[in-house]
This record gives C-alpha cells, structure tokens and sequence, in this order.
C-alpha cells in the first residue's frame, strides 16, 4: 500500500473517531477540564499560587493529570468500548492493516489532550505566578510526551484487555491512585517516607519529575529517567501483547 493511500486512511480514522467522542460531550467535558478545575479550585487560592516556583510545578504535576485522564478514558475505555461494535470487527478484517487505525487514536487522543491543556495553561498563566520561558517550551513539551507514552501504553493495553465495564472500573480504580501517588495533587516533599518509597515506583511520578525539572530547568535524577524507561518498555509489551492476544482470539 502507498504512503498517501496510508495517510489518507489515517485522516479519515482520525476525523471519524475524534467526530465519535465529541458526540458525547460530557465524556469530553470530564476528560478534558478536572484537570483545569483542579488547578483553580485547589491551587489558585493558596498562597503558593503566587510563587513562581510553586505554581510552575503545580501546573506541571496537573499537566501529568490531563494526560494521564486521556490515557486511561480515551485510549483504555474508548478502545474497549470500539471492540463491542460490530463495525470496529469489520474494520479490523480489512487488508490495511492496523497502522491507519492506532495512528489515528493516537492522532485523536493528542487532541484531546491538547483541548485539556489549553484552559489548564490559561488559568495558571493568568491566576497565578507561573511562568515558562520559551527556551523551555520545546523541552517541556518533549518531557509531557515522555511521560504520556508508558499511560499511552497502559491505557491501550486496558483497552484490548477487558470489556467495556471492566475497563471503566479497572480505569476510574487507577486514577487516582496513580495521582496522588506521583505527587500530581500533593508534592511529593510533603509525604513521609513510607509513601515517597512506594511513589518513586510509580510512572505517574517519575513523568511528574522529569516534567517538573523541564519546566524549572534543573537536572533531572537518573532514578526517574530509568523508573519511565522502564514503565515504557513494560507498558508496551503489555500492549503490545494485549492487541495481539485479542487479535489472536477474534480473528484467527
């Protein structure tokens, strides 16, 4: 198959699955501003909020968070949710092949994560103190899409795993957890030692870190950058997997 012809067809994917969730706006709503509302009903009226420091890294952490709820709704139960309809089997019996099809979820979820954003950086740019040279806007927005691949992985890999209910409460179960144990509410200095141990585990943290020290402009720890190598190469196997496995058992 032809490059255009490959482009063409992940255009169209794109188009018709972003067209698919914008029909259900609640769902768009939910996903897209809690991280917004967040930041303005927890952050802006703390005294922090008029640190530059602190409220750059409080934007940073709930930057993660929008991500993260893409992720795991979007991509986990979206995706699952794809897998009920008889026009998702249709789809996957074409000769094609699966690349125009997870290019354009992929293209989709950016979007969204994108249109969760953009009220997140407008709040705090104009209710708070925080601020972002552009010398580290490229690095920052390098380090938020370093982050977003091991949830990306984790989202798909919930998606190709589980039915449509399943995958809802297996996602909503690891939400939060996954938040306030990276430190995406809290900063992570503010907890005691027993939970700084188990955070330092998590992806959610090691992608605040590294998030954090792009937009502060500070060497990140090595620890961190392993912690999310490793949450990569695993969430992606597990993904990897995952489609395959139902691959296998649907199609065969």
């Amino acid at each position: 198959m032809s490059t255009p012809t490959i482009f063409r067809l992940t255009s169209l994917h794109t188009r018709y699955q972003f067209t698919e969730t914008i029909r259900v706006p609640i769902a768009v709503i939910g996903t897209t501003l809690f991280p917004s509302l967040s930041l303005l009903f927890f952050v802006v009226p703390q005294p922090f909020a008029q640190d530059p420091r602190q409220a750059t890294a409080a934007a940073a952490q709930l930057a993660i968070f929008a991500v993260m709820t893409v992720c795991l709704f979007t991509y986990g139960v979206g995706v699952a949710e794809d897998r009920a309809l008889p026009w998702d089997g249709y789809l996957r019996t074409l000769p094609v092949g699966p690349l125009p099809r997870l290019t354009g979820r992929l293209l989709t979820g950016l979007a969204f994560v994108v249109i969760g954003l953009v009220p997140l950086v407008l709040i705090a740019w104009l209710a708070t103190a925080a601020t972002l040279p552009i010398s580290r806007l490229a690095m920052t927005a390098a380090a938020l899409l370093a982050a977003g691949v091991p949830l990306f992985a984790l989202g798909i890999t919930i998606g190709y795993s589980l039915s449509t209910r399943a995958a809802m409460a297996v996602a909503q179960s690891l939400l939060m957890p996954l938040a306030f144990g990276g430190g995406l509410f809290v900063p992570p200095n503010m907890f005691p030692g027993w939970l700084d141990a188990i955070s330092r585990c998590l992806p959610t943290r090691a992608g605040r870190d590294l998030v954090v020290t792009a937009t502060a402009g500070t060497d990140v720890a090595g620890t961190s950058v392993l912690m999310l190598a490793g949450w990569t190469v695993l969430t992606g196997s597990l993904a990897v997997w995952a489609y395959r496995r139902d691959q296998g058992r649907r199609f065969r």
